[in-house]
């Protein structure tokens, strides 16, 4: 039931989108094919796939294809003007392109609307029109409004500029108000620039160039760890922007150990203690209801892998078995359930959100397709994609734009994109924590550490930390008890077992559980992998020997949340599953950040400590490669009756 509403739901999105869109039949002619088709009308290859997915085995001469048209879209855009494909190599620039094809910078990016808002990549296709076939009636509005060329007298006058790291041409030609063009001809030899390198600019700067203040008031500042654009711009005294402009490296994001032109004198009213992440402070509960302020509508973009597309107008019950027979798409469709119910009580507390839903396909190209095709120019945040591979296309497409990212439920280690916000922990996150519960309260016991080879950097890692820690190496991937029973002594004992060997785990626990009718045994590990979950391995045994582990989520408590159950049920039908709950708790904690700071890297930086929902808790450190990484986790032991419950320092 739950499903059905859905589908219906994002069918109706999709039947309401196919409304408003205008179409027209285009002929295939000899020659043409989809790219060039797509090129002639000004749309993605995926636009015309998607009203006729029979030309991705091919098209024919004479054959009919849809052509989506956009309201006020001129179909003849490209009318009369002959093109060629060039597939973009390493170095090359659109300058270089402008100069082997003798077309202008303006008419290659005219008919690659992509690249008014993205750098030349190399290895993509694009297409270049052929000199001659271009029109040339350009309206007066756009040539009066366009810079006139300098004057050789203005070239003529110069200075010279020392290359700081991460600085590109691109960025330095800007700084000083020149084009990529005039940059080239003052340096004619240089054609990669390094650091320290000595090359001649310019020295007019563009009209609306936000200069704040003069080279003698400025210095050279080495960003810090954990340090944001956010934290120096407060620090001194002037807006992000303006510090971008001082330092174009910055446009690529900011990185620890930078060197940025600052000024010289820092704001007196900064106090470092209210911007930096302070210590401690994943220990300290915050309650963002308490905290709201910034009442303006929230612009979310949900990207789900929901393959829409799979659709037909007159059956929703071919979608519906695509549903039950693909898990990703299962797992999408709850977590939107979820997302629906942070929405709906966002607004209860006064926050409007306008939610908009895109369909990834589980592809980074229709990922970049979306961004391409839609104005994210307003949002606050994206939420998903839920895959790795679609979460940093996403990032990648948006990071320029500083659109916060935020990767829902993958667990692996990421590429460091300022924009992308983690917000599962990774395993390596869940190990670490463990590890310190278990040096923090080790003392008084006798630890007992089971590891196979396949977890050897861990056992390292557990004996340099646990000096006086005993070993016990499972043999043909069996634990014998001789072994064990010589390891144990009276008092407590730890073992901490890590492997995901079925034969190991069975084995270890089994004969743990013997064991502890004799023995105060704790049975810990830093990985509960799937192999835990096999029949094998008793709940039981677990339960007597009082397990713990780290985790994402703890178990979700029915008692203190019966109200939101209740209210699921009666909109979709049943209980919220895992998923469902992971929607709401990571959507809410987003509205809520953004309804309590001006975004939410700010939230961060205002609110140090964690916040916690039904099952999950965040808490948003810088990560060292780019981004933020949500390190909060739960440390969960199975108690005798079989119930989890969070384990408190010993």
């Amino acid at each position: 039931m739950k499903y059905l509403l859905l589908i219906c739901f994002l069918f109706q999105i999709s039947a309401i989108s196919a409304n408003a869109q205008a179409y027209k039949y285009h002929t295939v002619k000899k020659g043409e094919t989809v790219f060039s088709i797509s090129q002639a009308y000004d749309i993605e290859e995926e636009d015309i796939y998607k009203y006729n997915p029979d030309a991705k085995s091919g098209i024919g001469v004479n054959e009919k294809l849809v052509i989506p048209i956009q309201e006020g879209q001129n179909s003849n855009a490209s009318a009369g003007v002959k093109f060629r494909e060039h597939k973009v190599q390493k170095k090359e620039t659109l300058y270089s392109l402008s100069k082997q094809y003798e077309v202008s910078i303006d008419d290659i990016k005219r008919y690659n609307k992509h690249l008014y808002a993205e750098e030349l990549e190399s290895g993509e296709t694009i297409r270049v029109p052929v000199s001659g076939t271009i029109p040339v009636n350009k309206p007066v509005a756009s040539q009066t409004s366009q810079s006139k060329p300098k004057s050789p007298q203005d070239l003529s006058r110069t200075r010279e500029h020392i290359v700081l790291p991460k600085e590109t041409k691109f960025g330095i030609a800007r700084k000083y108000g020149m084009t990529l063009e005039e940059l080239n001809e003052l340096n004619p030899k240089v054609d990669v620039i390094q650091p320290g390198m000595m090359i001649r600019v310019g020295t007019n700067v563009l009209e609306d160039e936000p200069v704040i203040i003069t080279d003698e008031r400025l210095r050279f500042y080495e960003v810090k760890p954990q340090e944001t654009l956010f934290s120096l711009s407060q620090r001194f005294g002037v807006s992000q922007d303006s510090l971008k402009r001082l330092n174009p490296a910055l446009e690529d994001g900011l990185k620890y150990g930078m060197i940025l032109k600052v000024p010289e004198k820092e704001n007196p009213d900064f106090n470092e203690e209210d911007y930096a992440f302070a210590e401690g402070a994943a220990d300290i509960k915050v309650d963002l209801e308490n905290s709201l302020s910034n009442f303006s509508t929230k612009e979310i973009a949900v990207m789900l892998p929901l393959h829409l597309d799979k659709i037909e107008q007159d059956s929703l019950e071919s979608y519906r078995n695509i549903v039950l027979d693909e898990r990703v798409v299962r797992i999408s469709l709850d977590f939107y359930t979820g997302v629906l119910m942070a929405v709906e009580e966002a607004k209860s507390l006064g926050i409007s959100t306008n939610l908009k839903v895109f369909d990834t396909k589980r592809q980074a190209s229709e990922v970049a397709n979306i961004i391409s095709a839609n104005n994210f120019s307003n949002t606050d945040a994206v939420i998903g994609p839920l895959l790795q591979e679609t979460a940093e296309a996403a990032a990648s497409r948006l990071e320029n734009r500083n659109i916060p990212v935020v990767s829902p439920l993958s667990n692996r280690e990421m590429r460091g994109y300022q924009n992308l916000l983690q917000a599962r922990p990774t395993d390596e996150v869940l190990r670490k924590a463990m590890m310190d519960y278990i040096v923090r309260n080790s003392s008084g016991k006798n630890v007992i550490v089971i590891a196979d080879g396949t977890n050897f950097r861990v056992k390292s890692e557990l004996g340099n930390r646990l000096p006086s820690a005993r070993f016990v190496n499972p043999v043909d991937k069996v634990v014998k008890e001789a072994q064990l029973k010589n390891a144990l002594m009276p008092g407590a004992n730890w073992v901490i077992l890590e492997s995901d060997n079925i034969s190991v785990l069975s084995s270890a626990t089994s004969l743990l559980n013997r064991l502890a009718r004799e023995h105060d045994i704790t049975l810990l590990t830093t990985n509960k992998n799937s192999t835990y979950e096999d029949d094998n391995i008793s709940n039981m045994h677990l339960g007597r020997l009082k397990f713990h582990y780290p985790s994402v989520d703890k178990e979700y408590d029915t008692t203190t949340s019966q109200e939101f159950i209740d209210s699921y049920k009666a909109r979709f039908g049943n209980e919220p599953n895992q998923f469902a709950v992971r929607g709401y708790d990571l959507s809410m904690d987003i509205l809520l950040r953004l309804a309590s700071a001006e975004n939410l890297m700010e939230s961060f930086q205002r609110y140090p400590g964690y916040t916690e929902y039904y099952e999950s808790k965040f808490h948003y450190l810088p990560n060292p490669d780019g981004g933020f990484m949500n390190d909060a986790i739960y440390i969960l032991k199975f108690n005798e009756d079989l119930t989890i419950s969070k384990a408190n320092d010993f």
